[in-house]
This record gives structure tokens, C-alpha cells and sequence, in this order.
């Protein structure tokens, strides 16, 4: 099993090779960036289905004069254009939070400095949700990429999507390096398909190879024109379904301390690069989208899984009417490859910013300490078992399907977004320093746009929105009662330094079920520890039909006298057959009878040579031990008994 698992994982790294783990620029890249930049993957399809859910519903199709486009679909070039406001607003900001922040300035970190624990516990809770759900909706759109260009791996979603997880998670537990350079590959895979894809489309749109779908040329003669408030809340729901283009922003300035020195200089660099890579990349799938007709519907179905509206816009610039052959065959599917490669590893800035807000969450004292735990390979190795977990859970209750997951989407991070700039919004009102005012004015800024915005969501997807919002809150709660917990023991362990006076008398009970080598054992370290008069074996005893003692238990007193060496027998007797009951209430009674006493309980165990040997052996000490441990004043303590002479 050690071989297996240094094979999985890697050679153990020590605490003073953590230098060695911190990335490059370019690996950083694709590192925290995969998960904003694998979102124009479905940010287009989600204005595109809603603008669809919008005409379906009779809203109306034929939209203002000036809008670019065909009939309700045209809205997707300005909500697409107010996004990308939205997003250099969030960059300029995050930039300044990096600066400020060259530890790691995370909504988490920010809220708790400036704005006290509530929001600091509502940010921290936001951001994990929303990484639950990155890693949820990025594979599974990943898989959906790759079966839309091969249907016959359709019905396999969810098994396919579990598999990718537990791959990541695997990667992930090698260290940030390691995986940083193999998911490299997708990324920048991606990205080198993209680019020539929307310049090709460019190019046969502005020679005049513009492909009109036949459902958005009828939409231009369906209805009347929107105004007012409908056409405000058709532009609300596409605005708050593109939003999701903008989750995975903040991933740069949370782990500032990854990148190599001068670390908050290379995070500002990379944060720049990812910006600029993905508003282009947004921008040009949202406007050939537009200009080619292609559009996207939510099927009622949760179980159906779809063609993905990038595989549609490849397949128009690629082919003719959506027919692709001979090489552009070859790059529609290295396109639809790389968009499967990116949306799986767009995971990966889960598995890396999870877990070290985890672990800055537990330091605190607001999760289990355990996740403040570095493994084998210098990873928060708990934090990234337990995203695994639960995002796996999520996909298999959700079937894989996008369409279901989305609108659960974006919630949490713009909870986050708003307070981070809220509470740096605060750190310029205390700090000052040069230009100060400029900078508190650009994360004012956008304090108000991810406020809007939040709202925007809030009620426009009410129900996804509203799912999220009762999660953080319960998970609020038990952070803050997880925090307190961890105060009462403090105080309580303060407080037994000195105000706390245990006894000093010790009465030691040695628990047997008959006469061999282990309780030979036992026997000598009870000895060793107490005074002869204050030792005592305890056995449990299962009278007959008419009361009388076992022939067991006869037996071992006849031949107690010759191993015991003047340690006395109680005998517990037990009519109704139980072994653990008995003895904790004799046990229970003897502390009330003497107060004055600590009570060690020793227990003779059996340790075999392999674990399905333990699986037969009833497990009684460990429910013993288990009972006891609720008692003060009670020590147990094993004494083992190798049944393998190996072990001896």
C-alpha cells in the first residue's frame, strides 16, 4: 500500500521544499485561470437560452431599433458588452486587492478585516459553494463537449463526470505543481482553438457568409415590439445567466502566495493576460453567435443532455449549413476536444482555491482543524477529499446536466464579489496612502455593480439563487457554533491549569473474558502503574436458567489464583446477556462510591496480522473504549496482544 501510494501520488515533500512548489507566470495561467476562461464555453448558451426562454413565453421578439442581431436574440450583444463592463471593473479591483493583499486577499480575508465575522463567515461560505458547484457544472460541461462531437458516448454523462473528478482530484493531490503543468496542455490548448475559430468566423461573416438559423429568422416576425418593463426584465435574465463568464475571477488574488517572488506583481501580470483572454474570447463567440444564427434552448428533460451552442457555432463557421467535412472535420473536433480538456481541468482552480480557503477557514477556528493539514506533497490534502466528495454527490443528484446546475451558479461568487470590494472599500478609508480616494472610488464601484447584479440574480433566479442563499446561511451558522466550540475548550483547557484539582488516588480495573497471554500482559502493567490493593480484574458473567454461575466463569476462578498474583475477581453478573452495559454501570457506580478516585480501565485487545482478520472479532473493547471516553475521571488505556508471533 506505501508503494501504491508514493506510485499515486509522488515522493513525500518536505515543510522547507515549499519553495519548490510555487509556479511560473504561464502555469499560473492555466492554473487559476481555467475556470474563467472554460466559461465562454457556456456563458453565450446561457444568455442565448434565456433570451429563448424569454420568446417562448411570448414576451415578444422583434426588439428596439439599433439593436445588432436578429429579432430577441440581438439583446445577446449589449448584455454580452455590459458584462465585459462589469468584468474590467472586477479586474481593476482584484489588481488593487492583490497589491494590498500579497498573502492572499480573498473575499474571506478582506470581509473578516474589515467588515467583522458575520460577512467574513458569508464570504467564506459563498466562495465554497460556488467551488462545489465550478467543479460540478465545469466537468460536466466538459463531458457534454465531448458528447456532443461523439453521440455514442451519450447516456454516460454522470459516469464519465465522476471519473474526470476523481482524475483532477488525484492530480490535485500530487501537489499544485505538478498539476499546474500537465493542465497546462488544455488551456492554453484551448485557447490556441478558440482564437482562429472566431477569427475564421470573422472573416467568412465580414466576406458575406453570414447563416441565419430558420427559428431566429421567424422570431423577427413574431409578436410586437418589447419596451418597458418587459423588455427590462428579458435584459435582467440574460445579464444574470451571462454572469456566469465572471466566476472564477477572484481565483488570482486568493492565491497570491502560489505564484513566485514578487508574487503580488506576477499575480497582477497573470490576472491582466486572463482579463484580456476572456473578454475577447466572450465578445467573439457571444457576436458570431449572433450573427450566425445560433441559438440555444433548455430542454424540460433533466436527463437530456444536449449539443452545446459552441459545438453548433463551430460546426457554421466550419461547415456548410452546419455540415463540417474534410480537414475542418479534424479541427471541429480538436475544437470540441480542447473545450472537453479545459471545461474538465477549469476544475482545477477549485481544487486549488478550496482548499486553501479551507484551510485559512479552519486556522480561525471556523472548520475542523483538520483541513489547516498539510499532506504528503504540501497540499491541504482533506480539503480537496471533501470537495471531491460532495461535488461528485452533486452531479450524480443533478445528472450531469448543465442546464439544471447553472441557475445554482453565480449566486454564491457575487455574494463574494460584493463583500470583497465592500471591504476594500474600508481598507483605503483606513489605510490611505497615495491616490487612495482613486482606489477606494474604482472598488466602490464595484461594490454597487456586483450589488446590482446580485440583486439581479437574486430575482431573476429566484429558485437556483434561492437554493444558494439558504446553504450559505446554514453553513454560517455552523461555522460560527463550529467557532464557538472551539473558544469553550479553549477556555475550559485555561481554566484546568489552575482551577481544577484532579485526584490522586488511582484505582485500576482490568477488564477479562478468561485467562491467557494478553491478560497475563495486562496484568503486569497494572502492576506496574498501582499499588497492589488498588487493582482489580472485572469479568462479565452470563448466569444459567437457575441463576447459578457459568461453568466459564468456575473455571476461571479455579484458575485465577494460579495467574493473578493476589489481584482480586469481580464478577459482574448479567442476565440479560450484555457485556458493555454491566460494565459501565458498575463502573459508574464505583465512581460515585469513591470521588475521590480516577478509575483507569485497561483493556486487553487482540491485534491480528491483517484487516479482514479484525473484521471477525466482535469489536467489543472498541465499544467499551468508545462509552468510557464520555466518562470523567476514567482513563482507558490498550494493551495489545500480537496474535501474529511476526509482530511480537
Amino acid at each position: 500500500m506505501p508503494n501504491f501510494r508514493r506510485l499515486l501520488l509522488g515522493r513525500r515533500l518536505a515543510s522547507d521544499e515549499s519553495h519548490h512548489s510555487r509556479i511560473s507566470n504561464p502555469i499560473a495561467l492555466a492554473v487559476f485561470s481555467s475556470d474563467a476562461l472554460s466559461s465562454v464555453a457556456y456563458a453565450t448558451q446561457e444568455i442565448m437560452a434565456s433570451l429563448s426562454l424569454a420568446l417562448h413565453h411570448g414576451a415578444g421578439a422583434a426588439v428596439a431599433v439599433g439593436l445588432v442581431g436578429h429579432g430577441i436574440f440581438g439583446l445577446s450583444i449589449p448584455v454580452s458588452l455590459g458584462i465585459v463592463g462589469l468584468l474590467i471593473i472586477l479586474a481593476i479591483s482584484y489588481r488593487q486587492t492583490i497589491h494590498a493583499y500579497p498573502g492572499g486577499g480573498g473575499a474571506y480575508i478582506v470581509a473578516k478585516e474589515h467588515l467583522g465575522e458575520i460577512p467574513a463567515l458569508t464570504a467564506g461560505s459563498s466562495l465554497l459553494v460556488d467551488y462545489i458547484l465550478t467543479v460540478a457544472v465545469s466537468v460536466s460541461s466538459g463531458i457534454a463537449a465531448i458528447t456532443a462531437a461523439f453521440p455514442v458516448l451519450a447516456g454516460h454523462n454522470v459516469a464519465l463526470t465522476v471519473l474526470a473528478i476523481i482524475f483532477i482530484a488525484v492530480m490535485n493531490l500530487r501537489g499544485i505543481k505538478e498539476s499546474g503543468a500537465l493542465f497546462a496542455i488544455p488551456t492554453y490548448g484551448f485557447i490556441a482553438c478558440i482564437l482562429p475559430l472566431l477569427a475564421i468566423g470573422l472573416f467568412r461573416w465580414a466576406a458575406g457568409g453570414q447563416v441565419t438559423a430558420a427559428d431566429v429568422q421567424a422570431s423577427a416576425h413574431q409578436g410586437t415590439n418589447m419596451a418597458g418593463i418587459a423588455l427590462l426584465w428579458v435584459f435582467m435574465r440574460a445579464f444574470s445567466a451571462g454572469c456566469t463568464a465572471l466566476t472564477g475571477v477572484e481565483a488570482i488574488s486568493n492565491g497570491v502566495t502560489a505564484f513566485r517572488e514578487p508574487a503580488a506583481q506576477n499575480a497582477a501580470k497573470t490576472m491582466t493576460w486572463m482579463v484580456g483572454l476572456l473578454l475577447t474570447m466572450f465578445l467573439g463567440i457571444t457576436f458570431l453567435a449572433n450573427h450566425y444564427g445560433v441559438v440555444y434552448q433548455h430542454n424540460p428533460d433533466p436527463t437530456v443532455v444536449q449539443e452545446t451552442l459552441l459545438s453548433q457555432l463551430a460546426r457554421q463557421i466550419l461547415g456548410d449549413s452546419g455540415v463540417v467535412t474534410g480537414g475542418a472535420k479534424a479541427f471541429y473536433y480538436t475544437v470540441q476536444g480542447f473545450t472537453f480538456a479545459i471545461l474538465v481541468v477549469a476544475a482545477n482552480t477549485a481544487f486549488t482555491g478550496f482548499p486553501l480557503l479551507a484551510a485559512l477557514m479552519a486556522k480561525d477556528g471556523y472548520l475542523p482543524r483538520q483541513f489547516a493539514s498539510q499532506g504528503d506533497r504540501l497540499v491541504f490534502s482533506n480539503g480537496i477529499l471533501i470537495l471531491t466528495g460532495v461535488a461528485c454527490v452533486l452531479v450524480w443528484g443533478f445528472h450531469a446536466n448543465t442546464d439544471v446546475l447553472l441557475p445554482l451558479y453565480a449566486a454564491g461568487v457575487f455574494i463574494g464579489f460584493t463583500l470583497s470590494q465592500a471591504g476594500m472599500v474600508r481598507h483605503w478609508i483606513k489605510v490611505k496612502g497615495r491616490h487612495w480616494q482613486g482606489k477606494a472610488f474604482i472598488n466602490g464601484l464595484g461594490t454597487v455593480a456586483t450589488g446590482i447584479v446580485l440583486i439581479d440574480i437574486l430575482i431573476t433566479k429566484y429558485r437556483g439563487a434561492g437554493i444558494v442563499v439558504i446553504l450559505v446561511g446554514f453553513m454560517v451558522v455552523l461555522f460560527y457554533n463550529i467557532h464557538r466550540h472551539y473558544i469553550r475548550v479553549k477556555a475550559i483547557l485555561a481554566a484546568s491549569r489552575t482551577d481544577m484539582v484532579y485526584p490522586h488516588k488511582n484505582r485500576v480495573l482490568v477488564l477479562i473474558s478468561g485467562i491467557h497471554h494478553g491478560v497475563v500482559h495486562a496484568l503486569s502493567y497494572a502492576k506496574a502503574i498501582a499499588e497492589r490493593g488498588e487493582i482489580e480484574a472485572v469479568t462479565v458473567d452470563f448466569p444459567d436458567d437457575f441463576g447459578r454461575e457459568s461453568a466459564a466463569v468456575e473455571k476461571l476462578r479455579s484458575d485465577w489464583p494460579a495467574y493473578c498474583e493476589g489481584v482480586p475477581l469481580r464478577v459482574i453478573r448479567s442476565p440479560y446477556r450484555k457485556i458493555v452495559e454491566p460494565i459501565l454501570d458498575e463502573i459508574d457506580r464505583m465512581r460515585r462510591a469513591e470521588p475521590e478516585y480516577i478509575f483507569t480501565v485497561i483493556i486487553p485487545e487482540f491485534v491480528t496480522s491483517s484487516w479482514w482478520e479484525n473484521a471477525l472479532h466482535n469489536q467489543t473493547a472498541f465499544r467499551i473504549k468508545g462509552s468510557l471516553l464520555l466518562r470523567p475521571k476514567v482513563i482507558v488505556v490498550s494493551v495489545p496482544y500480537h496474535l501474529d508471533p511476526v509482530l511480537d
